[in-house]
């Protein structure tokens, strides 16, 4: 296997024995050829939207395809091959839509190869032998490094936008040019252009497209469940039985929270759902009690500890230790070999059980607690005030730290950033990044808390919002804004943020706590020049170059 799509890749080159993340080879394999088939799917779909014809199915299953193969969703071969049947049969779907529309237009198909032609091999080795055959490796022989680099940053973008996209379509939010886009992009990588600059013309429709994706998801977030409001989080746990939700879906939750009314039992959230306390649709819930632990990579220890049901939805998962093994749930996309999955239908009574046969928490610890909700829609609400505070010399600048967490060491830099920012300026905070410092104090001025968290990783949009309100107040381009973004990074959806960053413009963005290692020096060196995106050094240097 070969694959060095995450932060915490081996050496910082790639892995290649087995994924840090705990992907073995076999599923290393069944992914790659995954992602090599739906460009197939989209070869025909592209050609089929020109010609004015799509089909919801092949759409949609687009999107999920992509969604899968992001690091730390699905690890279970069994599943893998189960979605490569299905891209087969999606595949000659879309084959016979372009077909059609060919024949109703008067015109002859293309005549395609490549992905088109793949035909899924009989068994488990065949098909692991097939994506071994399309492994990044081959590309990297044969196109170098450099372009391969620059399709595969590409193609994580899409990755990272096709988890967005699924979340909004969870909610009834699509867009039918978000499909088109989607298979534009997976067309134009499956014909293996090779400039420079058509390449990185990709990368930025990349960004733009997870812009438009994000504001999906915003809206289709907010239109259900309300706006967020700034809101008080318990932060320790209270007697009881319980359940601990970790991953990013808002529907998962909302489900769960549902069949758990008046059983008894208490919901924590974990990880990326903290922000979930914060929409009026689901904070309603009473047996919505806190938030429990940190980060994912730190569920070892903290599921271990937890005396309840556990439930995964979307990514974020790690191998599970078979001290928990018979109480961990996944839903959704993901999956793990061995873990129970609650399907499509959401019927959460097997989670339910495994909660109720569980001790719960003994007592009430004492309580903590911290604020989230601080949104597009709260912090716009108080822009005259943070306005004003600004041409008063009372906030002197904003910093928005945040980003994926993760466990590869060089990640304290962000906590020790956040603790040294002076007081008289204020962070915005994002993604499970946060928890390097969420609950620490920081106080506030003139009444605007100096930590405001924006929410999940897709919550960039609203950072985005902000800054181009802000923007807009003081009159004057976003780079122009007292604003600085030090950003950390782990997989495919902070590549997709990343891109909608470049697409929009913005420049001297710090990035770690270390740099991809698909971008080459020598895109490295063109993203540095065009962009001023820089590795961060030590909360020192950095906050002296800022702020001078």
């Amino acid at each position: 296997m070969y694959c060095y799509q995450c932060e915490q890749t081996a050496k910082g080159s790639g892995c290649t024995v087995m994924g840090v993340c705990g992907k073995e080879p076999t599923a290393a394999a069944l992914q790659d050829l995954l992602a090599y088939v739906t460009k197939g799917i989209s070869m025909y779909a592209h050609r089929a939207a020109a010609l004015g014809t799509s089909d919801r199915q092949v759409d949609r299953a687009v999107i999920e395809f992509l969604f899968v193969t992001v690091t730390n969703v699905d690890f279970d071969p069994e599943r893998l091959r189960d979605h490569l049947i299905d891209a087969a049969k999606i595949r000659d779907l879309a084959k016979a839509l372009y077909v059609n529309a060919c024949a109703k237009s008067g015109t002859t198909p293309d005549s395609l190869s490549g992905p088109t032609t793949w035909q899924p091999a009989a068994d488990l080795p065949g098909l692991v032998h097939q994506g071994e055959e399309v492994a990044l490796t081959k590309r990297q022989d044969r196109l170098g490094a450099d372009v391969a680099g620059l399709q595969e940053l590409i193609l994580y973008g899409l990755k990272g936008a096709a988890a967005y996209a699924d979340h909004a379509q969870l909610l009834g939010y699509e867009d039918p040019d978000v499909y088109a886009t989607f298979h534009a992009a997976l067309n134009f990588l499956a014909e293996e252009h090779t400039d420079q600059e058509s390449l990185l013309g990709w990368v930025m429709k990349a960004g733009e497209l997870n812009l438009t994706v994000m504001g999906l998801l915003d809206a289709a977030n907010t239109n259900t469940y309300g706006h967020p409001e700034p809101t008080t989080v318990r932060v320790t746990p209270i007697r009881g039985k319980c359940i601990a939700v970790s991953g990013h879906d808002l529907k998962d939750l909302d489900e769960l929270l549902k069949q758990t009314e008046g059983k008894g039992i208490n919901v924590y959230t974990h990880g990326e759902m903290l922000p979930c306390h914060a929409y009026p649709g689901l904070k309603k819930y009473k047996h919505l009690v806190g938030n429990y632990g940190g980060a994912w990579q730190d569920q070892h220890v903290e599921f271990e500890q937890f005396p309840g049901a556990i439930l995964m939805t979307t990514n974020c998962i790690q191998k599970p230790k078979e001290s928990y093994l018979h109480r961990i749930f996944s839903s959704g996309l993901v999956a793990w070999p061995c873990v129970r999955h609650i399907g499509r239908d959401r019927d959460f009574t097997p989670v339910i059980n495994a909660a109720l046969a569980e001790p719960g928490f003994a007592q009430d610890a004492p309580e903590q607690t911290i604020t989230v909700g601080f949104g597009h829609h709260a912090v716009l609400g108080a822009a005259e005030k943070i306005v004003n505070a600004v041409k008063n010399k009372q906030i002197r600048h904003f910093f928005l730290v945040g980003g994926c967490d993760g466990a590869k060491s060089g990640r304290n830099y962000y906590t020790a950033f956040a603790q040294q920012v002076p007081k008289d300026c204020v962070i915005m905070t994002l993604a499970c990044g946060k928890y390097r410092f969420n609950k620490l104090q920081f106080g506030a001025i003139d009444g605007v808390p100096r930590l405001l968290d924006v929410g999940q990783c897709n919550d960039a949009y609203s950072a985005i919002k902000i800054a181009t309100a802000l923007a807009d107040a003081f009159q004057c381009e976003v780079n122009q804004l007292p604003l600085s973004l030090i950003l950390s990074w782990y997989e495919q959806k902070a590549v997709a943020i990343l891109l909608t960053l470049l697409y929009l413009g913005i420049k001297n963005i710090r990035l770690g706590p270390s740099l991809p290692a698909f971008i080459t020096p020598p895109v490295l060196k063109l993203l540095a020049e065009k962009f001023n995106i820089a590795p961060i050094t030590t909360p020192e240097a950095d906050l002296a170059a800022i702020l001078g």
